[in-house]
């Protein structure tokens, strides 16, 4: 109950660069589809170049959060940042395959893109994690 997301503190550059590295994955994935990355269908904010992103990973930022709450991190420096850089090489399920979380976003995204084209909200493919 003590926790708050506006304190400067170890566990919230954790969850920040936590998800600075799923945020990016996102773009690339966004822009590679041919989507702009600033329109979003929650995130609306003029100021946020990365609305779209901001949306899509929404799913999955409690991967990061579990990591971070694992971690209990002291300080967050080169050693705290490699462990959350492994989290994109972690295995998940999705579209009937174990992939690793980076592979994951590439279909998830694809998914996403798909079913708005085809105004199929099936197509929609979301991962799995037992966390």
């Amino acid at each position: 109950m003590s926790f708050t997301r506006t304190e400067a503190n170890s566990i919230n550059a954790a969850l920040n660069y936590g998800y600075s590295l799923i945020l990016s994955a996102f773009n690339r994935e966004i822009v590679a589809n041919g989507y702009i990355t600033q329109l979003g269908l929650y995130h609306d904010n003029m100021f946020n170049h990365f609305n779209l992103a901001s949306d899509l990973m929404e799913p999955f930022r409690p991967i990061i959060d579990f990591e971070v709450s694992i971690m209990k991190p002291q300080s967050f420096e080169s050693d705290e940042k490699r462990q959350m850089q492994m989290q994109l090489q972690r295995e998940v399920m999705i579209n009937g395959r174990r992939e690793t979380l980076i592979n994951s976003i590439k279909i998830y995204c694809k998914s996403i893109f798909d079913a708005i084209e085809q105004q199929d909200l099936c197509r929609i493919r979301f991962f799995e994690y037992e966390l």
